[in-house]
């Protein structure tokens, strides 16, 4: 059994969030949050922007409201 990558790349990174969590999310996404803020932090291998799952489910749970009975109540 193969252990999973320490780090994901972008499209990795993406699919993760999408399985895991159910949230929309792309690899182009995550490069414009990289570039205006608001994104996930993440590392760079080389040229390559990486990701780590832990650094994923934090900024994904930081996105997640508390529960709501009706879209009229404020957050």
């Amino acid at each position: 059994m193969e252990a999973s990558p320490l780090y994901m790349r972008r499209a990795e990174a993406a699919r993760y969030v999408r399985e895991r969590w159910g949230a929309p999310c792309s690899a182009k996404w995550l490069a414009k949050l990289a570039v205006v803020g608001g994104g996930p932090q993440f590392r760079k291998i080389g040229r390559f922007p990486v990701y780590t799952r832990a650094d994923l489910d934090e900024w994904i749970e930081a996105r997640i409201t508390a529960p709501r009975r009706s879209t009229s109540v404020l957050a």
